[in-house]
């Protein structure tokens, strides 16, 4: 029974994929040892760090609390398919030019997570960017200039929209 393998279909990075996988094989651990991707990272285990942040039909969920059978049909992106998009080219600029990121640890996580943010349409202010980035862990930066990324790219996407 341990041994058990799956065969599971899915979109990964807009890509349609199929694989033999074994059934209890977490989604985390699937991205990076069959598929090769590094940005989403095992760290807790348990759910609570974000760095196994990914978006799964448009929802951002924990990659390790996912088995890779679940993915079945799903469509899923990780941090490289959201760079290798550009969805995020300017999330990504604001984060370098801020130096929102030190270690790097848990910046896939966090842009991921800030994706989301930023597809709200109506705009955030500090305090809530802070409550929605709070289930991402930074062991490194402090979060007031990942907060401050993510206000820049929320106000200069805000000034790009046209004017109703």
């Amino acid at each position: 029974m341990e041994d058990e393998e799956m065969e599971i279909a899915f979109r990964l990075n807009g890509q349609a994929v199929r694989r033999r996988v074994p059934a209890r094989l977490h989604a985390v651990d699937m991205l990076r040892e069959i598929f090769g991707l590094s940005g989403p990272r095992v760290a807790c285990e348990h759910g609570v760090c974000g760095a196994c942040t990914l978006r799964v039909d448009n929802e951002i969920v924990r990659g390790c609390l996912l088995l890779a059978p679940q993915l079945e049909d799903a469509d899923v992106w990780t941090i490289e398919g959201l760079t290798a998009t550009g969805e995020i080219a300017d999330l990504q600029a604001e984060f370098h030019a801020r130096n929102a990121m030190q270690c790097g640890w848990c910046t896939a996580g966090m842009l991921i997570t800030a994706a989301e943010i930023l597809d709200v349409p109506a705009p955030m202010d500090r305090q809530a960017i802070r409550e929605q980035l709070s289930g991402n862990y930074c062991r490194c930066t402090g979060y007031q200039a990942i907060v401050d990324a993510v206000e820049a790219t929320q106000a200069k996407r805000l000034m790009a929209r046209p004017s109703s």
